[in-house]
């Protein structure tokens, strides 16, 4: 079993790196188990969320701009991307500006929309820029913020939580990497 230490030890070392990683490419699991941590004392809570707000803003201005400059000539070589390139189009028809705010609590949409978006030459670059900062500083907040949440109220159930610590954030870590995975099957299978 590990320990409280080495865990402590590898969470402060590497904990904002994983964080900014896990929120370029995705991140809402990352984002839960660093909010928890947070309430835990190993991370503050105030860089999870400005690492997470530069990491979900920065991957998603990336994959913005994948869809412009490479968007038709990805789409031609993976045909399976247009069940859900077809899913981000009635979207935005229906909630434009709704959607370039909240597509990251979308589930199926969250890497696709800004790629789809970048693709739309009528959407500005300067717009999408705003709309997703905006939006990543509320996405960042709400998950951070819950993760913090959950931690506390585990704290608040079990009065001598150092000894379930561990436990609690490898079984969030299992059900996030299993919910991945499930997602990743899926996907392939469509």
């Amino acid at each position: 079993m590990i320990s409280t230490t080495i865990l402590e030890h590898f969470v402060r070392t590497y904990g904002y790196w994983a964080l900014l990683i896990g929120t370029f490419l995705e991140g809402e699991t990352i984002l839960m188990i660093g909010g928890l941590t947070a309430q835990l004392g190993y991370l503050e809570l105030p860089f999870v969320m400005l690492i997470a707000f530069i990491g979900s803003f920065s991957g998603d201005q990336a994959y913005f701009y994948i869809g412009r400059y490479k968007g038709k000539f990805l789409l031609s070589k993976h045909l399976k991307w247009h069940r859900r390139v077809d899913r981000v189009h009635r979207l935005l028809e229906r909630y434009h500006d709704a959607i370039m705010l909240g597509f990251r609590f979308v589930y199926g949409i969250r890497i696709m929309t800004p790629f789809v978006l970048g693709m739309n030459h009528r959407i500005k670059a300067v717009r999408f820029l705003i709309f997703n900062g905006i939006g990543a500083v509320i996405w960042a907040v709400v998950v951070s913020g819950g993760g913090y949440l959950f931690g506390h109220a585990f704290k608040s159930v079990l009065k001598n939580v150092t000894h379930y610590q561990i436990l609690v954030i490898v079984g969030v870590s299992v059900v996030g990497l299993g919910l991945w995975i499930v997602r990743r099957y899926r996907n392939r299978q469509e």
